[in-house]
Parts: structure tokens; sequence; C-alpha cells
């Protein structure tokens, strides 16, 4: 199961720059479920030290992570919506993503001339967001004109969609996201399949020089690109030694993949063994036959129960047979809700 969000922004706010540091940083594609990868996109690995704990427990050959996909965008200007710079191009490939990066430029140097003549990052935000809440306008117009014919029919699904269509163009008129609009699990449903920009979940990351003001918001995830290119092209080591000396934790990326991850509600479990330890990636509310088909289709189909364990206890018993000697394997069937850090073993019929 692959997840991507793509990296937009206006010219020069360092969009191009972090979408580097990220490819530089890209762990091989031929560990992941999907085969070929364009060069605008960049798989970057999730931070998460539980895996690395359960292949030591393991003594696990091979350690996979689970990783986010990058996809650079093209970057927008004012117009895009009517098809400037590279407009229905821009906005097409955002209709790819399932999640959105917005880069806002904070940061102020002379010899970077900002596309509006100044740094004003809520004018940014403003901009984009007009372009997708056009292009969403747009979409929503088109669609309405084709359900018009059915609607008069009396098709009831189409009766449906247009009242839920409705509520979303009243938004949009009135200068609103389309995720702003309270819409049930269902009308979500009906409207996914308009792919509408606005309503994909957005993390905004303020371009700011450390150090940062810590009044930016929770929306703002802040990362000076500038220092993230220079850690990308430093060996692990040389990272680590320049992180300390500028008092850094962890690196903006790792921050951002890991924030990228809550922004798609996605959730890990694990699977363990001599061979391979790996983490798996689905949606928080996944079902056990359902994890079970990410990891092979033929293990939902088949699907009996799912051995699970939390991967602390698993940690704590000191192995698989110390676990069940203790009673702490349990076995969930069809309507289990697979938790994060869920050590799992399917049993399938052939």
């Amino acid at each position: 199961m692959s997840f991507s969000v793509g990296i937009v922004g206006l010219p020069n706010v360092g969009k191009s720059t972090l979408f580097n540091a990220l490819t530089k940083q890209a762990v091989a594609a031929s560990n992941f479920p999907f085969t070929t990868i364009e060069p605008n996109v960049g798989v970057i690995a999730v931070p998460d030290e539980r895996i690395e704990k359960l292949a030591k427990l393991e003594k696990s050959e091979k350690l996979v992570p689970t990783s986010i996909r990058f996809v650079d965008i093209a970057g927008l200007v004012k117009g895009a919506a009517e098809g400037a710079g590279l407009g229905n191009k821009f906005l097409s490939h955002i209709r790819g993503v399932d999640a959105i990066v917005q880069v806002v430029r904070f940061f102020e140097n002379k010899d970077i001339i900002h596309v509006d003549g100044s740094v004003d990052p809520t004018r940014d935000i403003e901009v984009i967001n007009l372009e997708l809440m056009l292009a969403d306008l747009n979409t929503v117009n088109k669609r309405l004109d084709t359900l018009n014919r059915d609607v008069k029919s009396g098709n009831k699904e189409a009766l449906v969609l247009k009242a839920v269509l409705d509520k979303v163009k009243t938004a949009l008129d009135a200068g609103q996201l389309a995720r702003a609009v309270g819409l049930t699990d269902e009308e979500k449903r009906l409207v996914s399949q308009l792919q509408l920009l606005t309503m994909k979940p957005t993390l905004y990351v303020a371009n700011i020089l450390t150090p940062h003001p810590s009044n930016l918001g929770a929306e703002f995830l802040p990362i000076d690109v500038k220092i993230e290119a220079e850690l990308a092209e430093l060996t692990a080591a040389e990272q680590k030694e320049y992180m300390k000396e500028l008092g850094m934790a962890e690196s903006g990326l790792d921050r951002l993949a890991r924030a990228a991850y809550k922004l798609l509600n996605l959730i890990t479990f694990f699977t363990a063994g001599p061979m391979e330890t790996k983490a798996w990636t689905i949606v928080n509310g996944t079902k056990a036959p359902q994890a079970a088909g990410v990891i092979h289709t033929d293990f939902e189909k088949g699907f009996i129960k799912a051995e699970v364990i939390a991967w602390d206890k698993l940690l704590q018993a000191g192995g698989y047979a110390a676990a069940r000697d203790k009673g702490w394997l349990r076995l969930e069937g069809k309507e289990y809700i697979v938790q994060d850090g869920d050590v799992a073993h399917f049993r399938f019929n052939n």
C-alpha cells in the first residue's frame, strides 16, 4: 500500500530545495511495493525506533521500514486554475496525491526574490488556496451540469450527490476550503470521486531560518530547508555531528516524514522473524483481514485468525516462545481492528 504527498508552493519558497534534500535521503525503491520511481518522486523511510528493537530481538537478516512517497509538483503561480504557468499540469499532479505539503516562505533574503516582491506567509497561503478553490469550483460546476439530466429522470443517487455538491459549491463560493464543509462519511465517499484539491489533508511547512519563533501555531511545521539541504550532503556520522552542533534532536526531514504519516491517519503494524522484520502501513481503523491483505491478497481471501501481540509486550517477554508461555499472544478474528504497534502473524487457507 503506497501513500503519496505532494509538495507545493510558490516559486522561490524553498520547495525544490526541500524536495532535493528528500530525494538524497530516499531509501532504495526495491524495498517497496512499486517498481518504477519517477525522477520527481522520493520514497522516504518513516523514522520508527520500534522496528529496530524488534529486528534486534529476532536477529533479523533484513529490516524494512515503512515509507511515504513525496512528489515534487511544479511551482504554482496566480492564475493556475485558468492555465497560467504549468496550470492544468500542476493541478492534475495534485489530484494524484493523498495529501499536500505546502511550503511557505518565512525567511528574508534579498538575493532570493519573492515572486510578489515581499515575504508575507499569510498572503502566499491565500494565493495557493484560492487557485485550488477555483479549480475545485470548476470541477464541481462541471459535475453539477452533467448531473442535471440524471436528477430530472429521478435518479436517487444523482439527487443525493447533487445535494452534497451544492453544499460544497456554497462553501467554495464563500471562499472556504471543501474540507471545511461538515460532510458525513457517506457524503465524503460520494465526493471522493471528484478528487477535490481542497478536500485533501494539508500540512504547512514554514521554511524559516533557525532559531525559529515558537508561536507559529500547530498547523505549521518549522523547517530550515537550507540546513536540511546541507545535512543531505553529509554521511550519517557527519549528519549526527552537525545536528549535535546545531542542537537538533532530529532532522527536519524525519519530522516531516512522521508528520505526513500522521496527516494521512496512518498507523504501522509489524511482522517480525529471523528472515525479516518489516513495518506495514495501514489506515487507522483497518480490520485484521484487510491488514493481512496489505501483505498479500491471498492472506485476506483465506483469512482465519491473526496471532497478535503489542510490540513492547513482545520485547518485554523476550520473544515469541516466552510470550506464548505467558499467554500474551492473542488470537483475533475478522472484526479485530489492528492497533498501531501490533506485531501480527496471520493464519489463512491457501
